[in-house]
């Protein structure tokens, strides 16, 4: 009879690794994960810009009995809230038992992804084709987006001060946009750029039509026949534009990927797979939780979270400050957000890179998220020697490591990148500014700021759980 070995016993004491979820979860788990992850696609294929995202996370949490936040209201204990910032960020909070002063729990995601946005003078022809020029938005691959269907999305402000939403090329009978590029044969110049700028900024130019007007011999013919349309069909002119938040974004949905069907593909993901995750944590939470909870879904992320819809704003603190002088005791109006933010917890809810066998050089693959090993943990993010990091505390990953051990939620850790390849950065740091103990928690993802990402169903699922664990904590 065979005998494990002392050395196989105590490897077995002392190391213990994160193992592929396919081989863990039970198939009622997986089964779970894959109906999570239906109607995760769908959100996806909702929600492609931030504009969107809000108005589909307010449509869900208002079926779950949220209702609009108003100083006015004296808020108990189990009340459900939310309160939207200028259409592009969105908060939700569930009152909880213990006095606000104790502290809350904060969940911090991000619903802007990068894009190709329109500049405020767009239109424009040349060579009988009808183009808008644009400015892109957030760290991407620029040669990634030409010859992709495109879709077109946001809103004009008329002169008169009315709205005017635009969304075009989502349903089945709409045309779609594209940014053209060189043909091979007549690419020997274009080889010989650096990749960074095999497409330039100023060169990813939206095709919208080619027809001209044909009743007049005046010039410009094709854009003033595009504008026309625009006219007839919007009511809006030229310099409406200057007024406007238009976003061109991947007109292709959400889809499973590979045989097995265990991957999602989609744009978006980074970070709407979070925001999705921890607003159905919040919004599926029964009862009521012992601290209140705070779930930001935050604009502005991939610029450095800069302006008043991202997290580098005041928006956060002011909610918690109408909050506090909301709340039903009367001895709450005097607490200052300053006490509440140095007793909260966080979670900022952003993706981690998956390791890709196709690039292995640039991760430490000791220190990398795999695809279907859990939810990744990334203790700081930065770049070179931590710059412009939060650099979660020893103690408060402590707390979370033993909040996952205690509710069965695989996790790994992760780095973005090795120390001198590059790096990045999330909104944890703002929200730690706040004096608040914050790490970074998220789903691996492939291709990261691709118009098509790629995540695992098991992860995505997993991260749904760990949020859940620590909204009940």
């Amino acid at each position: 009879m065979a005998t494990v070995s002392n050395a196989k016993k105590l490897k077995e004491k002392l190391f213990k690794k994160p193992e592929n979820l396919g081989k863990t979860m039970s198939e009622t788990e997986i089964k779970k994960a894959d109906k999570f992850c239906e109607d995760y696609k769908s959100f996806l294929d909702l929600s492609k810009t931030e504009r969107a995202s809000v108005t589909t996370a307010v449509e869900l949490c208002k079926k779950m009995g949220f209702s609009e936040f108003s100083e006015n209201v004296k808020y108990r204990s189990g009340d459900r809230v939310f309160q939207v910032n200028r259409g592009k960020s969105v908060i939700f909070a569930i009152i909880g038992e213990s006095s606000i002063a104790n502290g809350v729990s904060i969940i911090a995601a991000h619903i802007d992804s990068p894009r190709i946005d329109l500049k405020q003078n767009p239109l424009y022809e040349d060579g009988e084709l009808a183009f808008f020029k644009t400015h892109y938005y957030g760290g991407i691959k620029k040669y990634q987006w030409t010859t992709i269907p495109l879709s077109l999305q946001g809103v004009i402000i008329k002169n008169d001060g009315s709205a005017v939403n635009i969304k075009i090329g989502e349903d089945k009978d709409d045309p779609v946009f594209v940014i053209t590029d060189l043909l091979p044969h007549l690419s020997a110049l274009q080889y010989k750029r650096p990749v960074k700028d095999l497409i330039k900024g100023e060169e990813l130019n939206l095709l919208i039509g080619s027809r001209p007007f044909k009743d007049d011999k005046e010039s410009e013919l094709v854009k003033l026949n595009i504008m026309r349309i625009i006219n007839e069909k919007y009511g809006i002119v030229d310099s409406d534009f200057r007024s406007a938040e238009l976003e061109a974004v991947p007109a292709f949905k959400a889809s499973d990927v590979g045989f097995d069907r265990s991957l999602i593909g989609a744009y978006g993901q980074d970070d709407r797979v979070c925001a999705y995750a921890a607003l159905k944590a919040t919004l599926d939470y029964k009862g009521i939780p012992n601290k209140t909870v705070i779930t930001v879904l935050a604009d502005k992320e991939e610029v450095g979270s800069d302006g008043n819809t991202g997290l580098n704003s005041s928006f956060l603190k002011y909610f918690v400050d109408s909050l506090a002088e909301s709340m039903s005791k009367e001895r709450e109006k005097s607490i200052s957000s300053r006490a509440i933010f140095t007793n909260s917890k966080c979670l900022s809810a952003d993706v981690g890179a998956g390791f890709d066998p196709g690039f292995p050089d640039v991760l430490d693959k000791m220190n990398a998220a795999f695809l279907n090993y859990g939810v990744a943990v990334m203790k700081y993010s930065g770049s070179g020697g931590k710059s412009g990091t939060n650099d979660a505390s020893a103690e408060y990953i402590g707390e979370i490591r033993s909040l996952f051990e205690k509710n069965n939620i695989a996790w790994q850790t992760v780095e973005l990148g090795k120390v001198d390849m590059g790096g990045g950065g999330t909104v944890a740091k703002y929200i730690s500014f706040l004096n608040v103990d914050t790490i970074d928690i998220g789903v691996p993802v492939l291709s990261m700021h691709s118009p098509f990402e790629i995540t695992a169903k098991n992860d995505i699922y997993m991260a749904y759980k760990a949020f859940s664990a620590f909204i009940g904590r």
